[in-house]
């Protein structure tokens, strides 16, 4: 419960600094500025995106019931967005340095979810044998 905690804090401090002060989260992002001109309403949208992420994973940690649908989908988010990331790099639009830079905000949490939704229908499945 511990792991889903912070991803979910992480996620919804992220998002809030998205929504709150676009401009500075673009500049003080690493790698950020290099995947294109600032734009304030894309931020924001993506901050609001971040803002559910971590409502489903915080939500998970207090309805076991619902975790693997809550934890489910907020990763089915995250591997997306990991996966969009190595894409860049095999197009060419990025180098490779840039999914080692990238890694503990995008590929991570990716993983994180993954462990965290494996491990919530296993145990789901433990309860059902009960």
């Amino acid at each position: 419960m511990l792991l889903a905690g912070v991803l979910g804090l992480a996620a919804v401090a992220n998002g809030s600094y998205m929504l709150i002060a676009p401009a500075d989260w673009y500049f003080a992002v690493p790698g950020v500025t290099t995947t294109g001109p600032f734009n304030q309403h894309f931020i924001r949208d993506i901050g609001i995106i971040f803002l559910f992420l971590g409502a489903a994973f915080l939500a998970g940690i207090a309805r076991p019931a619902a975790r693997v649908v809550l934890w489910g989908g907020a990763t089915l988010w995250l591997c997306a967005h990991a996966l969009f990331h190595v894409w860049e790099v095999a197009a060419g639009i990025c180098g490779v340095s840039a999914l080692a830079r990238d890694f503990p905000a995008v590929t991570l949490p990716a993983l994180i979810g993954i462990l965290l939704t494996c491990w919530a229908i296993g145990d789901r499945r433990a309860a059902a044998s009960r």
